[in-house]
Protein backbone atom coordinates (compact mmCIF):
# COMPACT_ATOMS: atom_id res chain seq x y z
CA UNK A 1 0.00 0.00 0.00
CA UNK A 2 1.45 3.53 -0.93
CA UNK A 3 0.16 6.67 1.71
CA UNK A 4 0.99 9.93 1.63
CA UNK A 5 0.47 13.13 3.29
CA UNK A 6 -1.60 16.03 1.84
CA UNK A 7 -2.88 19.63 2.62
CA UNK A 8 -6.92 19.31 3.26
CA UNK A 9 -7.66 23.14 4.14
CA UNK A 10 -4.00 24.19 5.21
CA UNK A 11 -4.05 20.69 7.37
CA UNK A 12 -2.14 17.90 6.78
CA UNK A 13 -4.92 14.93 5.99
CA UNK A 14 -3.27 11.02 5.44
CA UNK A 15 -3.97 9.68 2.07
CA UNK A 16 -3.62 6.05 0.43
CA UNK A 17 -3.38 5.73 -2.93
CA UNK A 18 -6.26 3.02 -4.25
CA UNK A 19 -6.35 2.05 -7.91
CA UNK A 20 -5.96 5.18 -9.76
CA UNK A 21 -7.41 7.69 -6.87
CA UNK A 22 -6.62 9.20 -3.18
CA UNK A 23 -8.58 8.36 -0.60
CA UNK A 24 -8.56 10.02 3.09
CA UNK A 25 -8.53 7.24 5.28
CA UNK A 26 -10.24 9.02 8.23
CA UNK A 27 -13.03 9.50 6.35
CA UNK A 28 -13.31 5.97 6.13
CA UNK A 29 -14.34 5.52 9.39
CA UNK A 30 -13.55 6.92 12.99
CA UNK A 31 -11.63 3.36 13.60
CA UNK A 32 -8.94 4.41 11.31
CA UNK A 33 -6.13 7.10 12.12
CA UNK A 34 -6.16 10.52 10.19
CA UNK A 35 -2.15 11.28 10.76
CA UNK A 36 0.97 9.01 8.78
CA UNK A 37 2.50 9.11 12.91
CA UNK A 38 -0.78 7.84 14.41
CA UNK A 39 -1.09 5.12 11.15
CA UNK A 40 3.10 3.94 11.72
CA UNK A 41 2.28 3.70 15.59
CA UNK A 42 -0.79 1.89 14.56
CA UNK A 43 -1.22 -2.06 14.77
CA UNK A 44 -0.33 -3.74 11.55
CA UNK A 45 -3.70 -5.18 11.23
CA UNK A 46 -4.80 -1.79 10.41
CA UNK A 47 -3.79 -2.33 6.60
CA UNK A 48 -5.66 -4.85 5.19
CA UNK A 49 -8.50 -3.27 6.97
CA UNK A 50 -8.25 0.40 5.42
CA UNK A 51 -7.91 -2.18 2.44
CA UNK A 52 -11.36 -3.42 2.49
CA UNK A 53 -12.51 0.06 3.27
CA UNK A 54 -11.08 1.33 0.06
CA UNK A 55 -12.94 -1.26 -2.11
CA UNK A 56 -16.36 -0.62 -0.03
CA UNK A 57 -15.54 3.02 -0.37
CA UNK A 58 -18.08 5.60 -2.20
CA UNK A 59 -17.18 6.97 -5.27
CA UNK A 60 -17.27 10.68 -3.91
CA UNK A 61 -14.29 9.75 -1.39
CA UNK A 62 -12.42 9.47 -4.48
CA UNK A 63 -9.82 12.36 -4.72
CA UNK A 64 -8.12 12.99 -8.13
CA UNK A 65 -4.30 12.62 -7.24
CA UNK A 66 -3.02 15.17 -9.71
CA UNK A 67 -5.22 18.12 -8.06
CA UNK A 68 -3.62 17.26 -4.43
CA UNK A 69 -0.95 19.24 -3.10
CA UNK A 70 1.22 17.02 -1.35
CA UNK A 71 3.41 17.47 2.18
CA UNK A 72 6.45 15.56 3.63
CA UNK A 73 4.99 12.00 3.91
CA UNK A 74 5.74 12.69 7.82
CA UNK A 75 5.37 15.82 8.91
CA UNK A 76 7.60 16.29 12.48
CA UNK A 77 9.92 12.96 11.95
CA UNK A 78 12.17 12.42 15.36
CA UNK A 79 15.36 11.79 13.65
CA UNK A 80 16.49 12.14 9.97
CA UNK A 81 19.02 9.93 9.53
CA UNK A 82 21.59 9.38 6.83
CA UNK A 83 24.46 6.87 5.36
CA UNK A 84 26.84 8.71 3.55
CA UNK A 85 29.37 7.07 1.05
CA UNK A 86 27.08 3.78 1.00
CA UNK A 87 27.59 2.89 -2.61
CA UNK A 88 30.49 1.89 -3.76
CA UNK A 89 30.62 3.19 -7.45
CA UNK A 90 29.87 6.70 -5.52
CA UNK A 91 32.66 5.81 -3.11
CA UNK A 92 35.45 5.42 -6.05
CA UNK A 93 33.91 8.76 -7.98
CA UNK A 94 33.91 10.50 -4.51
CA UNK A 95 38.11 9.36 -4.74
CA UNK A 96 37.91 9.11 -0.76
CA UNK A 97 39.67 4.98 -0.46
CA UNK A 98 38.21 1.91 0.51
CA UNK A 99 34.99 1.06 1.88
CA UNK A 100 34.75 1.54 5.52
CA UNK A 101 34.11 -0.77 8.09
CA UNK A 102 31.11 1.49 9.80
CA UNK A 103 28.89 3.66 7.62
CA UNK A 104 29.26 7.42 7.57
CA UNK A 105 25.92 8.93 9.45
CA UNK A 106 25.10 12.63 9.84
CA UNK A 107 21.32 14.05 10.52
CA UNK A 108 19.15 16.34 8.85
CA UNK A 109 16.81 18.44 9.65
CA UNK A 110 13.20 18.06 8.62
CA UNK A 111 13.11 21.70 7.27
CA UNK A 112 15.85 20.74 4.56
CA UNK A 113 13.24 18.67 2.75
CA UNK A 114 10.77 19.95 0.36
CA UNK A 115 7.51 18.15 -0.62
CA UNK A 116 7.24 16.51 -3.90
CA UNK A 117 6.03 18.97 -6.30
CA UNK A 118 7.68 22.10 -4.05
CA UNK A 119 10.50 24.05 -4.90
CA UNK A 120 14.07 22.93 -3.67
CA UNK A 121 15.73 26.23 -2.91
CA UNK A 122 19.35 27.34 -4.57
CA UNK A 123 20.70 29.49 -1.30
CA UNK A 124 21.53 32.76 -1.83
CA UNK A 125 25.47 31.96 -0.64
CA UNK A 126 26.12 29.44 -2.99
CA UNK A 127 25.85 28.04 -6.45
CA UNK A 128 27.02 24.53 -5.85
CA UNK A 129 23.41 22.85 -5.10
CA UNK A 130 23.87 18.98 -6.00
CA UNK A 131 21.25 15.99 -5.80
CA UNK A 132 21.46 12.16 -4.36
CA UNK A 133 19.00 10.11 -5.50
CA UNK A 134 18.10 8.13 -2.20
CA UNK A 135 16.34 4.85 -0.55
CA UNK A 136 14.80 6.02 2.66
CA UNK A 137 13.42 3.67 5.63
CA UNK A 138 10.91 4.43 7.91
CA UNK A 139 11.25 3.09 10.87
CA UNK A 140 7.35 1.60 12.08
CA UNK A 141 8.25 -0.27 15.83
CA UNK A 142 10.65 1.12 18.49
CA UNK A 143 13.76 -0.79 19.02
CA UNK A 144 17.58 -0.57 20.68
CA UNK A 145 20.52 -2.73 19.49
CA UNK A 146 18.22 -4.32 17.67
CA UNK A 147 20.44 -7.70 15.82
CA UNK A 148 20.66 -7.29 11.79
CA UNK A 149 18.43 -10.78 11.72
CA UNK A 150 15.82 -9.05 13.30
CA UNK A 151 15.86 -5.34 11.88
CA UNK A 152 13.61 -5.66 9.06
CA UNK A 153 10.52 -6.38 11.82
CA UNK A 154 11.11 -2.99 12.84
CA UNK A 155 10.61 -1.01 9.25
CA UNK A 156 7.04 0.30 8.81
CA UNK A 157 7.94 1.39 4.78
CA UNK A 158 10.32 3.27 2.78
CA UNK A 159 9.97 6.37 1.07
CA UNK A 160 12.53 8.53 -1.60
CA UNK A 161 14.68 11.28 -0.63
CA UNK A 162 16.78 13.34 -2.88
CA UNK A 163 19.76 14.26 -0.36
CA UNK A 164 19.81 17.97 -1.45
CA UNK A 165 23.98 18.97 -0.87
CA UNK A 166 25.40 22.41 -0.82
CA UNK A 167 28.51 21.22 -1.54
CA UNK A 168 31.32 24.17 -0.63
CA UNK A 169 29.64 24.18 2.43
CA UNK A 170 29.53 20.43 2.95
CA UNK A 171 32.97 20.22 1.98
CA UNK A 172 35.15 23.37 2.75
CA UNK A 173 32.79 24.26 6.03
CA UNK A 174 30.84 21.30 7.63
CA UNK A 175 28.88 18.78 6.61
CA UNK A 176 26.26 19.39 8.57
CA UNK A 177 26.55 22.98 7.11
CA UNK A 178 25.77 21.45 3.65
CA UNK A 179 23.43 19.11 4.34
CA UNK A 180 20.44 21.15 5.96
CA UNK A 181 20.03 24.77 4.13
CA UNK A 182 16.43 25.10 3.85
CA UNK A 183 14.57 23.54 1.06
CA UNK A 184 17.72 21.93 -0.25
CA UNK A 185 16.40 18.58 -0.62
CA UNK A 186 12.98 16.58 -0.67
CA UNK A 187 11.26 13.52 0.77
CA UNK A 188 8.12 12.08 -0.61
CA UNK A 189 5.96 11.32 -2.84
CA UNK A 190 4.43 8.39 -0.33
CA UNK A 191 5.27 5.86 1.81
CA UNK A 192 5.60 2.10 0.23
CA UNK A 193 4.59 -0.48 3.31
CA UNK A 194 7.33 -2.72 3.58
CA UNK A 195 5.30 -5.75 2.50
CA UNK A 196 4.98 -4.35 -0.71
CA UNK A 197 8.28 -4.20 -1.14
CA UNK A 198 11.12 -7.07 -1.77
CA UNK A 199 12.68 -7.80 1.82
CA UNK A 200 14.61 -4.62 2.76
CA UNK A 201 13.84 -3.28 -0.23
CA UNK A 202 16.75 -4.88 -2.21
CA UNK A 203 16.93 -5.21 -6.13
CA UNK A 204 14.96 -1.76 -7.05
CA UNK A 205 16.21 0.48 -9.54
CA UNK A 206 17.17 3.61 -8.97
CA UNK A 207 17.46 6.80 -10.83
CA UNK A 208 18.17 10.50 -10.80
CA UNK A 209 16.79 12.57 -13.93
CA UNK A 210 17.59 16.00 -14.36
CA UNK A 211 15.49 18.11 -16.93
CA UNK A 212 14.83 14.19 -17.96
CA UNK A 213 18.44 13.59 -18.77
CA UNK A 214 19.46 10.08 -16.57
CA UNK A 215 22.56 11.23 -14.10
CA UNK A 216 22.13 8.77 -11.54
CA UNK A 217 21.25 5.04 -12.79
CA UNK A 218 21.66 1.95 -9.80
CA UNK A 219 20.34 -0.67 -7.67
CA UNK A 220 19.63 -0.72 -3.95
CA UNK A 221 21.72 -4.11 -4.11
CA UNK A 222 24.93 -2.23 -4.85
CA UNK A 223 24.76 -0.57 -0.96
CA UNK A 224 27.65 -1.49 1.19
CA UNK A 225 25.47 -1.53 4.38
CA UNK A 226 22.31 -3.13 3.07
CA UNK A 227 18.78 -2.07 4.86
CA UNK A 228 19.62 -4.85 7.49
CA UNK A 229 22.39 -3.54 8.96
CA UNK A 230 21.79 -0.02 8.58
CA UNK A 231 19.43 -0.53 11.24
CA UNK A 232 21.22 -2.61 13.41
CA UNK A 233 24.28 -0.45 13.79
CA UNK A 234 21.97 2.99 14.21
CA UNK A 235 20.00 1.55 16.85
CA UNK A 236 23.53 0.42 18.43
CA UNK A 237 23.78 4.33 19.06
CA UNK A 238 20.51 5.69 19.96
CA UNK A 239 17.53 4.20 19.96
CA UNK A 240 14.95 4.20 17.23
CA UNK A 241 10.94 4.96 17.44
CA UNK A 242 7.88 4.91 14.82
CA UNK A 243 8.16 7.73 11.81
CA UNK A 244 11.83 8.50 12.04
CA UNK A 245 13.60 8.32 8.69
CA UNK A 246 16.92 6.63 8.17
CA UNK A 247 18.42 7.86 4.17
CA UNK A 248 20.47 4.96 3.33
CA UNK A 249 22.88 6.73 0.63
CA UNK A 250 23.55 7.50 -2.93
CA UNK A 251 24.69 5.64 -6.21
CA UNK A 252 27.19 7.34 -8.62
CA UNK A 253 26.68 9.94 -10.95
CA UNK A 254 25.84 13.52 -8.46
CA UNK A 255 26.88 16.61 -10.03
CA UNK A 256 30.04 16.85 -8.16
CA UNK A 257 31.92 14.50 -9.75
CA UNK A 258 31.17 15.23 -13.07
CA UNK A 259 34.08 17.31 -15.17
CA UNK A 260 32.54 19.89 -15.35
CA UNK A 261 30.81 20.05 -12.21
CA UNK A 262 26.82 19.78 -12.81
CA UNK A 263 25.19 22.05 -10.25
CA UNK A 264 21.22 22.26 -9.81
CA UNK A 265 19.88 25.99 -11.84
CA UNK A 266 16.42 27.80 -10.86
CA UNK A 267 14.32 26.03 -13.51
CA UNK A 268 15.13 23.15 -13.43
CA UNK A 269 13.48 19.97 -13.18
CA UNK A 270 14.92 16.81 -10.91
CA UNK A 271 13.29 13.35 -10.78
CA UNK A 272 14.17 10.69 -8.03
CA UNK A 273 12.82 7.19 -9.18
CA UNK A 274 12.79 4.42 -7.47
CA UNK A 275 10.62 1.04 -8.64
CA UNK A 276 8.06 0.12 -6.97
CA UNK A 277 7.94 3.51 -4.47
CA UNK A 278 7.43 6.18 -7.27
CA UNK A 279 8.99 9.34 -8.60
CA UNK A 280 10.11 12.27 -6.39
CA UNK A 281 9.70 15.36 -8.59
CA UNK A 282 10.55 19.10 -7.54
CA UNK A 283 11.41 22.15 -10.03
CA UNK A 284 14.39 24.21 -8.72
CA UNK A 285 14.07 27.65 -7.51
CA UNK A 286 16.32 30.66 -6.16
CA UNK A 287 16.29 31.28 -2.72
CA UNK A 288 14.41 34.75 -2.31
CA UNK A 289 12.61 34.78 -6.02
Amino acid sequence: MKFITFDNAGKPALGVQYRDAVIEVARLGPQFPASMASLIEADRDILPAIAQACAAAPEHLRLTAATLTLLPPISNPGKIICVGLNYADHLSEAKVGEAPAFPGLFHKVPSSLAAHGAALLRPATSCQLDFEGELAIVIGRSCKRVPAERALEHVFGYTIVNDGSVRDYQLNKALAAGKNFDSSGACGPCIVTAEDLPPGARGLHLQTRLNGQVMQDGNTDQMIFDVASIIALVSDIHGLNPGDIISTGTCSGVGAARTPPIWLEPGDEIEVEIEGIGVLANSVRQEGE
